[in-house]
């Protein structure tokens, strides 16, 4: 199997859980560290899918390389190979399949509720899985639903959550998470939280149970990713 590509675009937004999964899987994969100035690859040639990960930075932002994924996106999507992205990841996807990004209503940081939307994508992309689950969140901004596409998950701050298209996930939500990994941001970007949105949580109320949060998130992630792995699995 070729490897996937999976698109680092600031250190402290890896894989994470993802990586997890993947070797797990005996999925292999070849990071691309954007953050450390390496190319995106001209092509789809050497890869067997597209995984993005998160970051501060926005989708609509002039950066020679967001030019360059979304490129690759619309190869990959023709090609019919799986892609993945992960909220800066998401909205990358959108943007690439003729979606908008805009500005959210609320920023939503923290650990906050969604719904499986009452659709058969929902279904089949979450067999299993409750109706209503909590999961990290990080954005100010959000994905319009490509034509074709389906919302997944759901929720008031943000009604697109997730969308699938074939063998497509987009999640604006960050399934990806690890403990450390949600204290490392809550640190780093400790300068996001004064806000006394209800839709904005504090660093220790993001942090407060982490460990049982952060499992019960990891079931549903398991989910997604041997979803969206199925065409890899199989062949």
């Amino acid at each position: 199997m070729k490897p996937l590509y999976v698109f680092r675009h600031i250190q402290c937004e890896g894989p994470g859980y993802l990586a997890e999964v993947l070797d797990r899987l005996e999925v292999p994969y070849r990071l691309i560290a954007i953050d450390q100035g390496e190319p995106v690859p001209a092509d789809t040639a050497g890869c067997s899918g597209l995984v993005f990960m998160g970051g501060p930075m926005s989708a609509n932002d002039p950066l020679p390389w967001i030019e360059q994924e979304l490129a690759l996106i619309r190869a990959a999507a023709e090609q019919q190979l799986p892609i993945l992205g992960h909220c800066l990841g998401g909205q990358l996807i959108s943007k690439a399949l003729g979606g908008e990004i805009t500005k959210n209503r609320v920023r939503e940081i923290g650990w906050h509720a969604v719904s499986k939307a009452d659709n058969a994508k929902a279904a089949d992309w979450l067999d299993g899985q409750p109706d209503t689950m909590e999961l990290f969140h990080w954005h100010g901004e959000t994905f319009s639903i490509p034509v074709g596409a389906g919302v997944i998950l759901e929720n008031g701050h943000c009604p697109h959550q997730a969308f699938a298209l074939d063998n497509i996930l987009a999640l604006q939500c960050h399934v990806e998470m690890t403990a450390p990994m949600v204290q490392e941001w809550s640190s780093l970007y400790a300068d996001e939280l004064d806000d006394s949105a209800p839709s904005v949580q504090s660093a220790l109320q993001m942090t407060g149970g982490l460990d049982d949060k952060v499992t019960v998130a990891q079931q549903v992630a398991d989910r997604l990713y041997r979803r969206w792995l199925r065409p890899l699995l199989r062949a």
